[in-house]
C-alpha cells in the first residue's frame, strides 16, 4: 500500500461542549491526539491543525467546517482525517489509527518480552 500524508484536523473551543463537562478541553485533546499519532507512528509524516469553532481561519473549507459543527451541534472537538468525521466529543484513538492505516500508516511493532 502507498503511503499518503494526511492532515488530521481538530475542531473544538476555547469552552467545553454543554455535552462534554468533564472531558478534557479541544486544546489538551489537540495536544494528546497530536502525542499519541506522533508515537504510534514514528517518523511517519503527518500535518495536525487546531481549528477554533469560534474564530475559524481565512481557509474557506475549514471556515464552512467550523460553522456546520456550530449550526449542526456537533460534540466537539471534532477530528477530521482527509474530510471524514472519525470523531466528536471524546475520539476514540483506535478508529483514528484504523483511518490514518487506510493511508498506509503503519503502527511500530511492540517489542513482545
Amino acid at each position: 500500500m502507498e503511503f499518503t500524508e494526511v492532515e488530521v484536523v481538530l475542531y473544538g473551543a476555547e469552552q467545553l461542549c454543554p455535552s462534554c463537562v468533564n472531558l478534557p478541553s479541544s486544546k489538551e485533546t489537540y495536544e494528546w491526539l497530536h502525542a499519541a499519532i506522533a508515537r504510534k507512528f514514528p517518523e511517519q509524516p503527518f500535518t495536525i491543525t487546531y481549528v477554533d469553532i469560534e474564530h475559524p481561519p481565512h481557509d474557506p473549507k475549514k471556515n464552512e467546517f467550523a460553522r456546520r459543527v456550530m449550526e449542526e451541534d456537533m460534540f466537539y472537538p471534532v477530528v477530521v482525517i482527509n474530510d471524514k468525521v472519525v470523531g466528536e466529543g471524546n475520539p476514540r484513538l483506535k478508529t483514528i489509527f484504523a483511518e490514518l492505516e487506510k493511508y498506509g500508516y503503519k503502527a511500530e511493532k511492540e517489542d513482545g518480552i
